[in-house]
């Protein structure tokens, strides 16, 4: 299954237990297959470098690195009108149909709200981890 994540997903995958990491577990072992574009791997650089900064200790760069060498990588051209409240977290939705991805991986209350966009569901972290991992 081939999914997108928000940026909080997969930044809550690295650092905490539950189902955030429960997501990125299944995309270490090959069980789903992670879709970025380069929009979505910026941000997820810019907030881990940014946490790198704050706790000095924390290093997320193999994550990231690994995202680059492993996930799918798309262009995703900006849609053409704006669907989310936060017109930022439409980049994900962007990727999602550029790449024919049917699931956003998200908690943002934003994309939630967009659930349905061009037959995209986007779903909590646990919903997803209920409905496709555990199934």
């Amino acid at each position: 299954m081939r999914i997108v994540l928000d940026t909080n997903v997969f930044i809550s995958g690295v650092f905490f237990r539950g189902p955030p990491h429960a997501v990125l577990q299944a995309w270490r072992e090959g069980r789903v297959q992670l879709v970025v574009s380069p929009e979505i791997l910026l941000e997820y650089r810019e907030v881990a470098d940014e946490l790198a900064g704050r706790y000095p200790g924390v290093d997320v760069t193999p994550l990231t690195e690994l995202v680059i060498v492993r996930a799918e990588l798309v262009l995703a051209p900006p849609l053409p009108e704006t669907v989310c409240d936060d017109p930022d977290d439409d980049k994900f939705l962007a990727c999602a149909v550029s790449a024919g991805v049917a699931c956003v991986v998200s908690g943002d209350r934003h994309l939630l709200k967009a659930s349905g966009y061009r037959g995209i569901e986007v779903l909590r972290p646990r919903a997803f981890v209920e409905r496709c991992l555990e199934s």
